[in-house]
């Protein structure tokens, strides 16, 4: 079981992730708009920042290099539950999203709005599984730095949020406020 609760079961999922990211980025359509190159870098900056201090290993981080959690191996098996249900949530809605999918905020050609699966509840549920791989992650790690580096994974998925959410709603009007109302953003709406 101890070779199950490792940082190589932690990297491994994460590699799964990237894999099928990557894999999966080149079947999209063609992007029709595009958000401006400074609010795509600078999403990538409080992204790369954030990710960074959850995964370095070799920096220290002064105070930041604390523990919030004690280390012991319960812990660590929860957090790669979180890591594998939050991998495994992302992918799931990133094969719902198909070919509209990017990684930039984008409208494509003949884009129109998901609603299915994941999407049927919440409006963004990449960042959701995203965000709960992270907090795993971050969890297995157990520093301060990793915690703050979720939260910086947090601000960036909600600042693309609202810009998805801003270019979505003047796209489809009426229909896409209906579907706001009647799902959560990150967190799915159950009701």
């Amino acid at each position: 079981m101890n070779i199950l609760i490792s940082w190589n079961t932690v990297t491994a999922l994460w590699l799964i992730f990237c894999l099928y990211w990557a894999i999966s980025a080149l079947r999209v359509q063609r992007a029709r708009q595009t958000e401006p190159a400074g609010w795509r870098l600078a999403t990538l900056a409080v992204l790369g920042c954030g990710a960074f201090l959850v995964f370095s290993r070799a920096v220290n981080f002064g105070i930041l290099s604390r523990r919030f959690i004690p280390e012991n191996e319960a812990v660590k098996a929860i957090a790669i539950a979180l890591v594998g249900l939050g991998v495994a949530f992302a992918i799931w809605a990133r094969r719902h999203l198909g070919e509209f999918w990017s990684a930039r905020v984008t409208l494509k050609e003949d884009h129109h709005l998901i609603q299915s699966g994941p999407y049927a509840r919440a409006r963004h549920p990449i960042y959701s599984g995203l965000l709960l791989a992270m907090i795993g992650t971050a969890l297995f790690v157990g520093e301060w730095r990793a915690a703050l580096g979720v939260f910086l994974v947090f601000v960036g998925h909600w600042l693309k949020a609202r810009r998805e959410e801003s270019l979505l709603a003047t796209e489809f009007g009426a229909a896409y406020e209906e579907y706001r109302r009647r799902t959560g953003s990150l967190v799915p709406r159950m009701l």
